[in-house]
């Protein structure tokens, strides 16, 4: 029999397969396959397109198991709620979540940090659960993974997150709006892959030693025109920047890569 599955993640105790093209007797086949090896998976579904839009969500099919399409997902010792249909969340970025947390801890200055495209708040919350003393501004434009951050905060007991939903072009709006801090001691900036940078706005808000991990999608020949790029950028808003540290997380297409950018305002 030729093999169906193509891939598959597991968000909580839903597993989101990828299929070739088969019979639904087949792909049930598959999926209780799955569920003999991972007895945690209570749920199999399709997915049936391709991420798209600013919300970055997909549709999916019922397949297997009990019908839902709601979960938890447990990840670094905290615990996030959201509908795998309604709200974008990548299980694969577990350890780019773990590694700028690990980064955040280290640093001295972090009473005031901005996380943007925060989904359903799970940068937002594993920060602030590791660095109780700061305050964690958390960003997000799809207004039900907002519900579910306000939802997640209580249930790992992180009052040091405030929920600010909106857009992230609009910040000052935002700023105004939430009386949130007009400057930020670290901007979080896990982007999706868009041809605005949001830079322009992140600029405006940062200060002298401000940290911004920045989210870069390119080749590696491509690495050093992007970082020209944004050593532009900095100077159109009249910044001068220090690059700290670049790290390659995941191969999202052949020979294209997710990278994490870390640097500092001078």
């Amino acid at each position: 029999m030729r093999k169906i599955l193509k891939g598959y993640d597991i968000i909580g105790n839903i597993a989101i397969l990828k299929f070739d093209k088969a019979s639904l007797k087949d792909k049930k086949e598959e999926a209780s396959k799955l569920m003999l090896i991972n007895t945690n998976i209570k749920t199999c579904l399709e997915k049936s397109e391709k991420i798209k839009g600013k919300l970055r969500t997909y549709k999916t099919k019922y397949i297997l198991g009990k019908n839902t399409k709601e979960t938890i997902h447990k990840e670094s010792s905290c615990f996030f709620k959201l509908d795998v249909e309604k709200c974008y969340f990548s299980p694969r970025l577990s350890n780019e979540r773990k590694q700028i947390n690990d980064k955040i801890i280290k640093l001295k200055n972090k009473k005031d940090i901005l996380v943007l495209f925060a989904g359903v708040s799970p940068y937002s919350i594993i920060i602030a659960k590791n660095n109780k003393k700061s305050i964690v501004y958390s960003n997000e434009l799809n207004k039900i993974a907002c519900k579910y951050g306000e939802e997640n905060t209580k249930l790992n007991k992180t009052p040091n997150v405030k929920i600010i939903p909106g857009d992230a072009k609009k910040i000052a709006l935002l700023i105004k709006k939430y009386s949130m801090p007009k400057k930020y001691d670290i901007i979080v900036m896990p982007r999706a892959q868009l041809d605005y940078t949001f830079l322009k706005e992140a600029f405006s808000i940062s200060k002298k030693n401000t940290i911004i991990f920045f989210r870069e999608f390119c080749k590696e020949e491509e690495l050093k025109e992007r970082i020209e790029n944004l050593e532009k950028e900095a100077k159109k808003s009249k910044k001068k920047i220090k690059i700290l540290n670049i790290t390659k997380t995941n191969e999202i297409a052949p020979y294209k890569f997710r990278y994490m950018i870390e640097f500092q305002i001078l």
